[in-house]
């Protein structure tokens, strides 16, 4: 795995341990030791003040990986086995929400936005001071301003009216990385998704420096269905052709072992999102609509339910590939446990839509459960697949994917298909999508959206970094002969 931040690193080395002890049936007995082993006593820790301290976010962070929250603890005594036994007592996942923020972790973040530099002059204008609406700001013997944290509310007037800039701006990176404004500090200083504006694009994850975002992990009502012997499938996102540094076969090997009845490309899935997709867009063009966009971006459609409602006309009605996906699992396997793979943390929440859909693994927390069971990928027998996808359909995975697949399905129907392709759901292109919307107008008559920039591929819980895992994609996408044009021939 590539790290590109320590916090990666702390969520895959707690989920990999926790994994290790299921495995030897341990997980109850040894998980309270867990902490202590991850900080023993006189370990020196970096950012926090003692080992104890690290040890309350060791235990904190492990509650969304066994599929609970803060909010579960009702006695701050009651020790990580008892919520062990229950993450493996419970016969299905109960959480509602889909993301949470751990306060331990939380605590050492920037309180308030605005701090004065040593550049204060201590000039006799004061601006700040006389601005200030709450008298926040005070001076010191030497004239230099400070501000008061305690009546502060960082409205930033002292720092758009210093002459010397010299009160800075800090941001808080979760906010800060947040494109719809669904994170912000509750009146304890922490950190609080909404999760009635948030739309799971998983920006805030990675950017939180002290790890203190997670998921609602599945991890072990996954491992807990396959132990009963139930029959757990495994549906498999197309950007898995990226996520590790071996062969697709040995990939889905590696699932077989981790004890999965069945592996299921979502690409095939995707075909019938493109099949369906192509034929609906040339109806639109048709009827005289000036714009569709595409439907297989779950954070996409949250932000288009939550915050442009105006653009649903304009939304395809088509379903992801994950849904048709979903149906051929469960056409073969109907007393089945249908579990989605991919890096994406929206589809938890297209889970919520899709009544064949039981649980979701992400490619991050694959790549631990791997590690937790001991599989080499490598070394993992090949598994081949009975349906071969079409190359197009795995190549869903990149930004344009969509595009290019609906366009090479199409063949010579497409002419007067012009393309705009929106990969990120930053502010900028928010801001865009909603003015498309609003006028009812765009520069093209066919937009892909994906939330995450390069596409799925980039996915916030991917296992790889995005540009080892478009070498890696190329690598399998180049193996695959099936393709439209072919089926065209």
């Amino acid at each position: 795995m590539a790290y590109t931040s320590n916090v990666m690193f702390v969520r895959h080395r707690l989920l990999a341990k926790l994994v290790e002890l299921w495995k030897n049936d341990e997980l109850v007995e040894k998980i309270d030791y867990l902490p202590i082993e991850f900080s023993p006593r006189r370990s020196k820790t970096l950012g926090r003040c003692c080992p104890h301290k690290e040890r309350a976010v060791w235990k904190y962070k492990s509650f969304p990986l066994l599929g609970f929250d803060m909010t579960d603890e009702k006695d701050e005594i009651d020790p990580l086995s008892k919520y062990a036994r229950e993450a493996l007592d419970r016969k299905a996942p109960e959480k509602e929400n889909i993301m949470c923020v751990i306060d331990e972790a939380c605590t050492s973040c920037v309180e308030i936005n605005y701090e004065v530099s040593n550049l204060c002059r201590g000039c006799v204008a004061r601006s700040c001071y006389v601005n200030c609406p709450k008298d926040s700001i005070t001076f010191q013997k030497n004239g230099q301003a400070q501000i008061n944290h305690d009546t502060c509310i960082s409205c930033g007037i002292c720092h758009k009216s210093c002459p010397y800039h010299a009160i800075v701006y800090i941001p808080v990176p979760c906010e800060e990385a947040c494109p719809v404004n669904a994170i912000s500090k509750d009146e304890h200083g922490i950190e609080h998704i909404d999760e009635s504006k948030c739309i799971y694009c998983g920006k805030c994850l990675n950017a939180c420096p002290f790890g203190a975002i997670f998921e609602i992990s599945q991890t072990f009502d996954v491992l807990q269905s396959i132990r009963r012997g139930e029959e757990t499938i495994a549906i498999i996102a197309p950007s898995i052709l990226g996520q590790f540094k071996t062969g697709i076969e040995q990939v889905y090997g590696a699932f077989k072992q981790i004890g999965f009845t069945d592996v299921i490309e979502v690409a095939q899935g995707a075909m019938g999102t493109i099949s369906n997709e192509g034929e609906e867009l040339l109806e639109k063009m048709e009827e005289g609509q000036s714009f569709m966009t595409t439907s297989c971006c779950p954070s996409y459609i949250e932000l288009v339910n939550k915050h442009i409602p105006e653009m649903k006309p304009y939304v395809s009605h088509t379903g992801s590939p994950m849904y048709y996906a979903a149906r051929v699992a469960r056409e073969k396997y109907p007393n089945g446990k249908i579990v989605f793979v991919g890096p994406c943390i929206g589809k938890r929440a297209e889970l919520r839509r899709d009544e064949e859909v039981d649980m979701i693994l992400t490619f991050e927390e694959v790549g631990a459960i791997f590690q937790g069971l001991g599989i080499e990928i490598e070394q993992a027998p090949q598994y081949q697949m009975a349906f071969k996808s079409v190359r197009e359909a795995h190549a869903f995975a990149y930004n344009g994917g969509v595009m290019g697949a609906v366009k090479s399905y199409l063949g010579p129907r497409v002419t007067g298909v012009s393309g705009i392709e929106v990969a990120d759901l930053n502010k900028a292109n928010i801001k865009m999508l909603r003015s498309y919307a609003k006028a009812g107008k765009a520069p093209g008559n066919f937009i892909e959206v994906m939330s995450c920039p390069g596409g799925c591929i980039s996915g916030p819980s991917a296992y790889n970094d995005i540009m080892a895992g478009r070498r890696q994609l190329n690598k399998e996408l180049t193996k695959i002969q099936e393709t439209y044009a072919t089926m065209h021939g």
